[in-house]
């Protein structure tokens, strides 16, 4: 019998070795990026053309590589940065596997010019698919330029299995940022299709997050040290008032390598606890210097994972630095001495501390009819006003509400009219709110008890799916456009779901580099500033498309839905209410909301009689 186990040529091995290091042009991007840096470059420059499908290339002026090592460079497992085992348990570059480049010549077309200071001519090298096609001396200036051309020209399964321009070039940003971020010292520049989208010229850490993210995080950031014998902790924090719902500007460097660890990132957020609301993330851009020994990165060819031989060290020090951070800048809340509330001199003296006293413990009392001095005595009291909502604890400290709006009758037409679940269920007309949040209607047979902010999202949900399928969403314009300044991944992402914008009723332009203007809004909502809306939409849409798989009409039409939906404490009229129960039984999916919640719950009269033993 023959032999069948053979040695695969260089070419294929490479290719497969490109599905693990070059899954779209970012991953790319990251690899030549890091060889820049680690070249000792203090000037780099990516140029992106068709968001990297066509064109990625870094120049930079670092120290350049020799005919010879020019050459030895696109070999597999060839590299200058270990040579012995022992390196890998004392990596301080970011490359050491020798497989980048290899990996990148396997898929694409690439361009390499690069000469050393010392030398009079540099070096040009062109390799399409691990092929060499030309190899010259050539005059150039100091530095290293690689050109990756076309990629995956000649694996045209993976190319159809790239995103849109928009989403591409996301991640494209996503990967500029980190290595931006984690190299304060050294200029970036990004251009795509010839426009300048970055330019980062050296500097401190906060002037380089400021860079990036824009003008708005200024004013947010929170110096962050520990110093340990084990390990060192250094960078921003930002306030707890500008958490957002999103993950989006999280991000941890250990040695200048950036990581995603979840294990880090709940100690960041443990450090938040009480600060913050559960579903809230907050910024953050910290480096972790520790000893080389003490780390394993050798986990996965992209180099995101890390393993520690004490984490929980780590996650201590992490914690306390945080913490620590927090509370030295006054971010923590501070408790009031001076108001105790168990001695009543401090408020009878003075009669605002004890109106204050009555808001914050009168859900603690609960006074009887019959202990109430009033005209209306008895019974007769616990009914008085059931119409009108039940007023919540210190409703002046809360936000004011957006004002809640229905659809014009025509809509209404459209939706059909309330019909209950079975002919002899009618309502008898009388709803009213408990607690500002839920809503009961009588029906002949029972009650019905409605959750009205889960019962609003998934009326406004349907609707928008209707207008996001048929693209004709009514718009209100703006009478002053406003104009809105994003970072330049949420632009791209922005650019990605124009269509669908365009389709409930955004009129949404570009305006300048990372700029757009706000035309028009959806014409059923009404909001105080089209700015707010827009950027919560936005914020609302990353969450989502972070927690769930969704196609882009789903996640806008489920993010939209849970922006402008009414919120609880909300007060409704009898109207309104009426209305709202109303559209929810007209809903194609009426039982249950976005989230799978039930929108509703039924006590018929049966269950009623059996609460009071009858």
């Amino acid at each position: 019998m023959s032999d069948i186990i053979q040695l695969l040529p260089d070419a294929i091995a490479n290719q497969i070795a490109a599905g693990e290091v070059v899954q779209r042009p970012a991953s790319a991007l990251k690899e030549l990026l890091e060889n820049s840096v680690d070249s000792g470059a203090t000037q780099i420059q990516v140029i992106v053309k068709e968001a990297g499908k066509q064109l990625i290339q870094v120049i930079d002026n670092g120290k350049g590589m020799s005919q010879t090592d020019a050459r030895m460079s696109f070999e597999r497992h060839a590299t200058s940065k270990i040579k012995t085992s022992n390196d890998l348990f004392s990596i301080k570059t970011f490359g050491f596997r020798g497989e980048a480049l290899a990996s990148i010549a396997a898929v694409a077309q690439v361009e390499l010019k690069t000469k050393q200071a010392d030398s009079d001519l540099g070096t040009l090298i062109q390799i399409e698919g691990s092929d060499i096609k030309k190899q010259e001396p050539i005059a150039v200036q100091n530095g290293t330029s690689v050109a990756m051309k076309n990629l995956f020209y000649n694996v045209p399964a993976r190319r159809n299995f790239l995103k849109s321009n928009p989403v591409e070039m996301r991640h494209i940003v996503d990967e500029f940022q980190r290595v931006a971020l984690s190299y304060p010292e050294i200029a970036f520049t990004l251009y795509q299709q010839d426009l300048e989208v970055f330019n980062l010229p050296p500097g401190k850490l906060s002037q380089r997050i400021v860079g990036l993210f824009g003008k708005n995080y200024q004013g947010q950031l929170v110096p962050c040290e520990e110093l340990t014998p084990h390990i060192n902790v250094k960078g921003y924090i930002g306030k707890p008032e500008n958490a957002k719902k999103t993950r989006g500007e999280q991000f941890f460097f250990v040695n200048n390598r950036f990581i995603k660890s979840s294990y880090l990132n709940h100690a960041v957020s443990n450090a938040f606890e009480g600060l913050i609301q559960s579903d809230q993330h907050p910024f953050y851009v910290l480096f972790l210097e520790i000893d080389p020994s003490h780390i394993d990165i050798n986990v996965h060819p992209t180099k995101t994972e890390i393993k520690f031989d004490d984490e929980r060290t780590v996650y201590a020090v992490i914690r306390s630095a945080v913490k620590q951070a927090l509370g030295a800048h006054h971010v923590v809340p501070s408790l009031d001495f001076s108001f105790d509330v168990n001695f009543t001199d401090n408020w009878t003296k003075d009669p605002s501390k004890k109106d204050q006293v009555d808001r914050e413990y009168s859900y603690k009392s609960y006074n009887t009819p019959e202990f109430k001095k009033s005209s209306t005595s008895g019974w007769e009291k616990l009914f008085e006003g059931q119409n009108s909502s039940v007023k919540t604890v210190d409703q002046s400290t809360e936000e004011e509400p957006e004002v809640l709006t229905f659809p014009s009758r025509a809509s209404q037409e459209e939706n059909r009219e309330f019909t209950a679940p079975r002919p002899e269920e009618e309502s008898t007309g009388t709803t009213f709110q408990v607690e500002l949040n839920y809503i009961v209607a009588q029906m002949s047979t029972g009650m019905l008890i409605l959750d009205q902010q889960i019962a609003h999202e998934r009326i406004l949900y349907e609707r928008y799916i209707k207008q996001l399928n048929s693209a004709q969403g009514p718009s209100q314009q703006c009478l002053f456009p406003p104009t809105v300044q994003l970072s330049a991944s949420d632009f791209a992402l922005v650019m990605d779901i124009l269509p669908e914008l365009h389709s409930l009723g955004f009129m949404v332009s570009e305006f300048g580099k990372d700029t757009i203007i706000i035309q028009g809004v959806p014409a059923d909502i009404q909001s105080k500033s089209e700015k707010d809306l827009f950027e919560g939409l936005l914020e609302q849409y990353k969450n989502f498309k972070n927690e769930l798989s969704l196609e882009n009409r789903e996640n806008l039409a489920r993010s939209l839905a849970r922006k402008s939906a009414l919120k609880r404490g909300q007060k409704l009229t009898s109207q309104e209410m009426e209305t709202l129960v109303g559209q929810l039984f007209a809903c194609q999916n009426p039982n249950y909301g976005l989230s799978g919640n039930k929108t509703f719950i039924k006590l018929d009269l049966s269950s009623i009689h059996s609460f009071f033993g009858k």
